[in-house]
């Protein structure tokens, strides 16, 4: 088990399973996504830029998926809150996971790298 994995393995049930599955869901979406740990959190680059992360929500206990540059990005899900350039997805742990939301924002999210209006190295 390295590093990253405890994370998520440290976390109680619903969240332990739905922060999993969010990071599956996540690199499913682009071989040239990878995994590693930054603030304490998982953080997903695309092409070694970061992408989005995973978190829990200290208040109400909810994961999220923050989106690095949610700021280009327009859908009534997502919460900006005090953040200028990132905004969240909130997933409720108890409910099944909007796989289509899901994949639709990070996709969203990933063609922003792929064509060009984030540069990547």
């Amino acid at each position: 088990m390295n590093e990253q994995d405890h994370f998520y393995l440290d976390k109680e049930e619903p969240n332990k399973g739905c922060l999993i599955t969010l990071r599956n869901i996540i690199l499913q979406q682009d071989e040239n996504i990878t995994t590693t740990k930054k603030y304490g959190m998982p953080c997903f680059c695309y092409k070694n830029k970061m992408f989005c992360y995973l978190w829990v929500d200290k208040k109400t206990n909810e994961p999220y998926i923050l989106f690095v540059e949610g700021q280009n990005i327009n859908h009534p899900k997502l919460e900006t809150g005090i953040r200028n350039r990132m905004k969240i997805l909130r997933v409720n742990p108890n409910k099944d996971i909007p796989i289509e939301t899901v994949t639709s924002l990070l996709n969203t999210a990933l063609d922003l790298y792929r064509k060009g209006v984030i540069k990547v190295s």
